[in-house]
């Protein structure tokens, strides 16, 4: 098997997505990384990416609903298809 090296950029692409019964987990765990968390690009699905932004303080890329099209919509954005031969 032949593997790529992707050059990765300091700022990244992150994306938070939760179960309904597991966003409180997901807030708990953002609010303990708020810190690293504010210095990317952050990502989330409908309900999640409004809780998020209204907890965090800072701004959350939300996107349609996971059943709507969200799940879809995080992997087009955060994908970064850099390919090196």
């Amino acid at each position: 098997m032949v593997y790529k090296k992707i050059a990765m950029g300091r700022d990244k692409k992150i994306a938070l997505v939760a179960h309904d019964n597991k966003k409180q987990d997901l807030v708990e765990r953002a609010e303990y990384n708020r810190t690293l968390l504010r210095q990317h690009e952050v990502f989330a699905t409908g309900t999640t990416g409004e809780i998020l932004e209204h907890e965090l303080g800072f701004k959350v890329a939300k996107l349609q609903s996971g059943p709507l099209g969200g799940d879809q919509q995080i992997g087009t954005r955060t994908s970064t298809a850099t390919s090196t031969s």
